[in-house]
């Protein structure tokens, strides 16, 4: 699961390196930490951005019976 959130949020900002992505597999919780200056392409207009996310972590989720849960953190 990491990967997948990993390959989709390094394609949408300038400078992959400002993303750190984790997983806490005990509470089932992925958290994005993003630079200030990203946080807008991460979340998108109306959080447009950060919901088809969290839709595609929920079906991946879903294949393992696992919920998901998604965070986005500004540093």
């Amino acid at each position: 699961m990491l990967e997948l959130v990993r390959t989709i949020v390094d394609q949408l900002v300038d400078d992959p390196s400002n993303v750190d992505v984790s997983v806490d597999d005990t509470n089932y919780v992925i958290t994005i930490s993003v630079e200030k200056c990203e946080i807008g392409r991460v979340i998108g207009k109306q959080g447009r951005i950060a919901k088809a996310i969290r839709s595609i972590v929920k079906s991946a989720g879903m294949k393992h019976n696992v919920k998901y849960t998604v965070e986005i953190d500004e540093r």
